[in-house]
């Protein structure tokens, strides 16, 4: 039984991925990437925030906490990886630039490709782990989707526009069957976390992660709103793609708990930028 329930959850990882990769593809174009990206200054703070400061905060707070290695593994997952598809979502909640948020949660994305691979084996020193399957990982089921989307929407429009709540659909069932399927094979080891210091470690990533993007945000409120939660809000996608293929179930557990804790965190607190704006989403 629990061996069928972890092959249907890397199945249902893996279905999540693609399908949210296409989606994300199929609903937009290059121009909508790239216009948002180019105050030069505002990439620079977010790639520094996201590649450098969120790692090292984890680093950190394992120095303080001494986290299991497992548990270790499946925070540094999460701290390298960046440009989560739901970032969009939560700028629209909470009235923020919502024209950044698309840019950047494609700029971190791929960036992230070409990030883990370099950066996580140098971070898990005790653990053999291959650059290069990490990133073909990575490419194979997040880049390509991500380019036969954008190719698709481009050149036929209307075959695109059909095909994307298909694809946002099956990427919203596999997700939902994964965390669910998740949490009954692991419900013990998630319980047992409680005195670990792992949930204290992902309440306190998250809100580091979020105050360090808010404040690199600057003076201009939906610009803040949006790198501050595109900062905490990690790439679930990336982390359970490279986690599922080269480490434990444990790590697996505790990046799913992370994503579960984040959800709780950032969704009242967009709601709670939504109602301090007071106004209609920025969209550019």
């Amino acid at each position: 039984m629990n061996e069928t329930l972890v092959t249907l959850v890397r199945v249902s990882a893996i279905v999540f991925v693609i399908s949210s990769m296409l989606a994300m593809g199929l609903s937009l174009l290059v121009p909508q990437i790239i216009a948002p990206l180019r105050n030069v200054k505002l990439v620079v703070l977010a790639l520094a925030v996201n590649f450098v400061a969120v790692p090292l905060v984890a680093v950190g707070i394992n120095a303080v906490i001494d986290l299991d290695a497992d548990l270790y593994t499946g925070l540094l997952l999460v701290a390298t990886a960046a440009g989560a598809p739901f970032l969009p979502k939560l700028a629209q909640v909470a009235k923020g630039n919502i024209a950044l948020s698309v840019g950047l949660m494609v700029l971190l994305m791929v960036v992230t490709v070409v990030y883990m691979p370099l950066v996580l084996p140098l971070l898990l020193t005790d653990v053999e782990v291959n650059a290069w399957d990490i990133a073909r990982s990575l490419i194979v089921m997040m880049l390509l989707p991500l380019g036969i989307g954008l190719f698709t929407k481009a050149r036929w429009r209307s075959i695109a526009d059909s095909l994307q709540p298909v694809m946002s659909q099956t990427s919203s069932v596999a997700i939902v069957f994964m965390l669910v399927a998740g949490i009954v094979m692991s419900w013990s080891d998630i319980v047992d976390l409680i005195g670990t210091g792992g949930l204290l470690a992902a309440i306190i990533f998250l809100a580091a992660s979020l105050a360090l993007g808010y404040v690199a945000g600057g003076s201009d409120a939906g610009t803040r709103s949006v790198l501050g939660l595109g900062t905490a809000q990690r790439n679930l996608s990336a982390a359970l793609v490279v986690g599922a293929q080269n480490f434990s179930g444990d790590a697996l557990v505790f990046v799913v708990v992370i994503a579960f804790v984040g959800l709780a965190i950032l969704i009242p607190v967009a709601g709670e930028f939504g109602r301090m704006a007071g106004t209609t989403p920025d969209a550019g």
